[in-house]
């Protein structure tokens, strides 16, 4: 982005807030950026679609004929190689820890190491395979990195689109942090409107705008009986745009969830699956893991940006565009994680050059 500011070039930030969710989940997995970011698009892709097979039974034995099928081959014969090269080298520097060769400090444990310790270890009473580590793995970037990536970019769409709020969490970040220092995770505590503003995105565009559950025992709901078993879908993305429970609810205002505020009616609202308006994450013990690590390393990536950049919006022949034009579409595409139809595209500006250089 800095790069770019210099260059004033139009650049795809989408594609870069993906490169960025990649290179953090693969730092804290497998303790380096591996370029498999193309694994959560490819996976995630695949996951928002199903094969007409699981539906009709006889047709099963034609299932592994079908195109679906084969897609979802592909995929795995083009990333197993990659996941398996990364567990090995992470397998070789468990066993050097563990011989000594590699003292306490000068390698850093990732998530992986422990999977693969967890692995040797005889006293296990569960067992942990090479195939279902290599799952973890693939199930994590899925989580991780698409979804992540795509709530930052609606945030940015809607900051974009509604400068009253963009140029009010400026002055908050400017407020508490300064202008002599970048934006540190630590600083968010301290940033109830980059907060908001991050609960006021989830609740517009949350990240998986369907959750599943499946039902335990029959129940009867409003009169209609849900039998035991039972695949149940809870649409959160349209919970969370229902006037019964939001004012307002197709509004970016993100005072609504700010305390001591006068327009904070959705204030006591948060994000861990209490309040079942708002469940970005899901709920109960199948609820995203990940949902505090996503929330700090969102709302700290946008202050940084809000910090440092002006995000401009080209048009159709390059020209930057000012007022009023100066919008960028929110229309939405098909989707497990429900992405923006177009790439984010902007011309940023650089605002802090000093902070930017160091």
């Amino acid at each position: 982005m800095a790069q770019s500011a210099e260059t004033q070039e139009p650049l795809n930030v989408t594609e870069e807030l993906l490169k960025w969710t990649n290179s953090t989940i693969s730092t804290m997995m497998l303790g380096e950026a591996e370029e498999v970011r193309d694994i959560a698009r490819d996976v995630l892709k695949i996951f928002g679609e199903y094969s007409i097979t699981d539906f009709i039974g006889p047709l099963k034995i034609f299932k592994k004929f079908g195109s679906y099928e084969q897609r979802i081959d592909a995929i795995f014969n083009k990333y197993d190689p990659i996941i398996e090269k990364v567990i090995k080298k992470r397998q070789e520097i468990v066993n050097k820890r563990r011989s000594g060769e590699i003292k306490e400090g000068e390698e850093n444990v990732v998530f992986l190491d422990t999977l693969l310790e967890i692995a040797q270890d005889e006293t296990m009473e569960i067992k942990i395979t090479k195939e279902q580590i290599k799952g973890l793995v693939v199930d994590f970037f899925s989580a991780g990195t698409d979804s992540t990536a795509v709530a930052t970019e609606w945030t940015l769409a809607e900051l974009i689109n509604n400068p009253r709020v963009l140029n009010k969490a400026r002055e908050e970040v400017e407020s508490v942090v300064g202008k002599d220092r970048l934006v540190e995770e630590s600083d968010v505590q301290n940033l109830p409107y980059i907060r908001a503003i991050v609960k006021e995105a989830f609740r517009l565009h949350p990240p998986l705008p369907v959750v599943k559950r499946k039902c335990t025992e029959e129940c009867e709901i409003n009169g209609y009986v849900i039998p035991e078993g039972a695949l149940i879908l809870f649409n959160v993305w349209q919970v969370g745009r229902d006037p019964k429970y939001w004012e307002k609810p197709l509004e970016f205002r993100p005072e609504r969830f700010l305390e001591n505020s006068s327009e904070g009616e959705a204030a006591s609202i948060d994000l861990r699956g209490q309040h079942f308006q708002l469940l970005p994450f899901g709920s109960g013990r199948r609820m995203c893991p990940g949902a505090n690590l996503a929330t700090a390393g969102m709302a700290t990536l946008l202050a940084s940006i809000i910090q440092c950049f002006d995000l401009q919006v080209p048009g159709a022949h390059g020209q930057i565009l000012k007022g009023d034009d100066a919008k960028v579409s929110m229309e939405e595409r098909p989707g497990l994680t429900v992405p923006r139809a177009h790439n984010l595209i902007c011309v940023p500006l650089a605002r802090a050059a000093k902070l930017i250089s160091s």
